[in-house]
């Protein structure tokens, strides 16, 4: 892989810093923390936590907050945002390797598909009827593309990555291995100690510039889409059940479920492990901590969280014995004030 060296005024260009700095000119070849910086990496500073660690780094440069120019024993990019700035300086090192402009003869594609100009496939690829990829989208080893089913401009699907069909990506989407779009919703009747399968009619809908995690699945609805906004992010191993909605700009984090049916508003977060019950809606700016369960609507902006905080076994047991007297508490209070 070809080694990366860019100049400090380059960087700063790129990254909407101010330099300051001696000599302009000096290339950087990598990233690295403050601590393990050599001279030939550059390093940024934007959790005040590891400030200790800037008067002694070894880093040709570093990005950080105005506030903290005067501290560093090294040249600068100054800017407002530290951790913007370190996302952008990686967009520029990023070591992702690049596909080929090529089809690749153990694919499978439908005559009736429509690639775009410079789009990719790689081997083993299934492409099925009516499919229209856009013009430059890479299409990783393995995965397939059903019917009717359509990827947007400059997407990227990784490795093993399932389209069903009527399932619709934006333009500069991202789909890691593994993930799943347009499976069907867990959709049944109960019929007298049976259960009947209900079809999952509609489809999957992405806007631009969605990132899907690995392992995460995305169920088609059952009447209408499952609609994910434009910018959301998806990490990894989520669950998205059928006919959820999710506004633009959210943010969900690993192993959380939402279940079906149910509306999130743009520019919500949801951390780790949290489980959000069907047919809720959370309104725009909802920020929900790890491992929250989420079981009435959300109408008021702010952060929520449920749960209790880890404490050592014997105390837990004791609290969890207290969970179950409330109830009897309660009344008893109740009666108690009564006869005040």
């Amino acid at each position: 892989m070809a080694q990366i060296a860019i100049t400090l005024a380059e960087i700063a260009e790129k990254i909407g810093a101010t330099l300051v700095a001696k000599d302009d000119q000096l290339l950087v070849s990598g990233i690295a923390t403050l601590e393990l910086a050599e001279s030939d990496q550059i390093s940024f500073l934007a959790n005040p936590s590891y400030r200790k660690q800037l008067v002694d780094t070894q880093a040709a440069a570093v990005i950080l907050h105005p506030d903290l120019q005067e501290e560093s024993p090294v040249p600068v990019l100054v800017m407002n945002n530290p951790y913007v700035g370190f996302a952008k300086l990686s967009q520029l090192f990023n070591n992702l390797p690049e596909q080929p402009i090529a089809i690749h003869p153990s694919a499978v594609i439908a005559e009736s598909a429509e690639l775009g100009e410079g789009v990719s496939i790689a081997a083993n690829v299934v492409i099925g009827e009516s499919v229209q990829i856009g013009a430059g989208s890479r299409i990783g080893a393995n995965s397939v593309i059903s019917d009717h089913s359509i990827v947007g401009d400059n997407c990227l699907l990784h490795a093993n990555v399932v389209m069903y069909h009527d399932v619709v990506i934006g333009n500069n989407c991202i789909l890691h291995s593994g993930c799943v779009l347009g499976a069907d919703g867990f959709g049944f009747a109960p019929d007298a100690g049976n259960w009947v399968k209900i079809a999952q009619l509609g489809g999957v809908r992405l806007g631009d510039d969605v990132e899907v995690g690995a392992n995460t699945t995305i169920d088609r609805g059952a009447l209408g889409h499952t609609q994910i906004g434009n910018g959301v992010k998806l990490d990894d191993q989520i669950m998205i059940a059928h006919n959820v909605v999710i506004g633009d700009c959210c943010a969900i984090a690993a192993t959380s479920g939402i279940a079906g049916s149910t509306i999130l508003g743009k520019n919500c977060t949801i951390a780790g492990g949290v489980g959000i019950a069907g047919h809720l809606e959370l309104t725009d700016g909802v920020h929900i901590t790890g491992m929250t369960l989420v079981s009435k609507s959300i109408k008021e902006p702010g952060a929520y969280s449920s749960g209790t905080a880890i404490m050592p076994a014997k105390e837990w047991r004791k609290s969890a014995t207290r969970f179950r007297q409330l109830d009897d508490m309660a009344r008893r209070l109740k009666t108690l004030e009564k006869n005040q």
